[in-house]
């Protein structure tokens, strides 16, 4: 089978095309150099296998979904969150979770990352200080958990039914 010969528009446009894929390729490929110089080079991502980072001294362990390695040589943990980012920045729940995975960090290296990233899905991202200030809060919180249970929960039918710790709470209302 013989092909017809291409017009001189024909082989113009496929110029373009391709021009623009390559342009495409290009593009992401500088946006993604940027991101590592500016996030790091990427070290472990949670995909089913992830690294578990351990404290014995703290009693922690978790697996933050990302590590990037910056260029000195620290490594950063990224949390990664299915919802988009909150009007009023994140939640302290989420932002205790990025500094447990700072001192994670922070313990299984013997470096101190100098920020934790929590990045939300529509490209929202949050820099979480790690420093003095933020290990003493984050220790507090620690301490705060191995206090046994005061009773300060108020329980309601309403709240209790839908909780799934129901069957171990010893606060429940029943």
């Amino acid at each position: 089978m013989v092909l017809p010969p291409l017009s001189t528009l024909e082989v113009l446009a496929a110029v373009v095309l391709l021009g623009i894929v390559l342009v495409t390729l290009a593009l992401r490929a500088l946006l993604a150099r940027s991101r590592d110089l500016r996030l790091g080079t990427l070290v472990a991502v949670d995909a089913g296998r992830a690294v578990v980072l351990r404290s014995a001294r703290y009693r922690l362990s978790g697996r933050p979904d990302v590590l990037r390695r910056l260029p000195d040589g620290r490594t950063v943990p990224v949390e990664l969150k299915s919802r988009t980012a909150p009007a009023r920045g994140p939640p302290a729940s989420h932002v205790a979770q990025v500094r447990a995975y700072c001192l994670l960090v922070e313990e299984s290296t013997g470096t101190a990352p100098p920020f934790g990233v929590l990045r939300y899905s529509d490209g929202v991202e949050f820099r979480i200080p790690w420093d003095r200030d933020a290990r003493a809060q984050l220790l507090r919180l620690r301490a705060e958990l191995d206090r046994p249970y005061d009773g300060r929960a108020t329980p309601s039918r309403a709240k209790c039914a839908g909780c799934r710790w129901r069957e171990a709470c010893d606060a429940r209302a029943d």
